[in-house]
């Protein structure tokens, strides 16, 4: 098995990202920063809180990426909603290009 820093962050990325399992992966990180015995004991001088800094700035990045994300969604929504209210949306924004491929 191939362990890389790399791949943690994707694993935890990808749960945060998920809703199903999203507050599940913040309650879950809280707890662990709360404890005491973890990876490295915080009972240590300095790696102790190595590893509870690193969590928990890879929650605070990835919680504001959503939060962006959220917001930048709502705004496009609201400007799109208020256009088609208006009477302003053109039918090339409400269509759907697709190509069509025939299966034989």
């Amino acid at each position: 098995m191939n362990f890389s820093i790399q791949a943690v962050y994707n694993w935890y990325r990808n749960l945060l990202r998920n809703p199903k399992y999203r507050w599940w992966v913040v309650l879950g990180t809280a707890f662990y920063f709360l404890l005491p015995f973890d990876v490295a004991p915080d009972f240590l001088p300095v790696v102790g809180q190595i590893d509870d800094v690193f969590l928990i700035s890879l929650l605070v990045a990835e919680i504001s990426q959503i939060l962006i994300e959220g917001v930048k969604a709502r705004k496009v929504n609201t400007e799109y909603n208020q256009a088609a209210h208006d009477g302003n949306v053109s039918s090339a924004a409400s269509t759907i290009d697709v190509d069509a491929v025939s299966v034989k």
